[in-house]
């Protein structure tokens, strides 16, 4: 109960503190069937059924034919009927015909040899067009504190850049904000909510997810943490201290979906 009660009270704060939430959103999340996309699912949906501030929320999974995954479809879908929230689920490509295109873009930023690029903006693509498709303002994705502050060491270390990605964006391109309600919540409570809430696990998961800069830097950090047992805590101090900025293609793109 304690845990439960953390989690929501630190996902109502940042709601509040980086105004995320406003009276007629039309709320899209991002699931991709992880821990951190069923508890944003279940959080949204929860708060969506007060009346303060009123809005909608719809939740899509994005598959990428090319990618080496599975996805238990039937308990996405009942998992959102619980929750009160509509289910889109959406099968995309990475078309061949621009995929030189992206990969140039993809060794101009130093990504070239990160195996989740492409796919990571096939997965954006659908997301952003399903959203204007259903008259979406907002896109949620399940990024914890952990990924924020990872996000901020990958940054510095691989591109020399103060910066970490933002609790809010809004797209210079189109009329969409990019929400991240989960940025006050540590990766460790979210990972025993899940389990105390019986969370089932997708039946394979990609075979690259453990393959990353990203995986590399929270072994970091644990070292880290050897030496200074608050670090996490100072690093979001200093994260707060600047400027929040975004990298529109970080070194290591996770899961558009998280």
């Amino acid at each position: 109960m304690r845990l439960e009660q953390r989690i929501t009270r630190r996902f109502h704060k940042a709601c509040a503190t980086y105004g995320l939430i406003a009276d007629g959103d039309h709320v899209l999340v991002g699931l991709s069937g992880g821990k951190d996309s069923l508890a944003l699912v279940e959080l949204l949906g929860r708060r969506a059924r007060v009346h303060v501030p009123k809005f909608r929320v719809s939740a899509v999974h994005v598959r990428v034919r090319e990618r080496d995954y599975q996805s238990d479809t039937s308990y996405l879908e009942q998992f959102c009927r619980e929750a009160g929230v509509e289910l889109h689920i959406i099968d995309t490509s990475i078309e061949s015909r621009d995929t030189e295109e992206r990969a140039e873009t993809a060794r101009r930023r130093k990504l070239a040899d990160n195996p989740c690029f492409l796919c990571s903006w096939y997965r954006r693509k659908a997301m952003f067009d399903l959203a204007q498709q259903l008259g979406c303002n907002k896109i949620a994705l399940g990024h914890h504190r952990d990924d924020l502050e990872e996000t901020f060491l990958m940054n510095l270390i691989f591109q020399g850049a103060v910066a970490t990605i933002p609790p809010r964006l809004q797209m210079e391109r189109m009329p969409l904000e990019m929400i991240r309600p989960l940025c006050l919540v540590s990766e460790a409570d979210l990972a025993e909510y899940a389990r105390m809430r019986g969370y089932r696990r997708q039946p394979k998961l990609c075979p690259l997810e453990h393959v990353s800069s990203r995986t590399k830097v929270k072994g970091l950090l644990a070292q880290l943490e050897q030496l200074n047992p608050e670090v996490r805590d100072t690093l979001w101090s200093a994260m707060e201290n600047i400027k929040w900025d975004y990298l529109p293609h970080p070194i290591d793109t996770k899961h558009s979906e998280r």
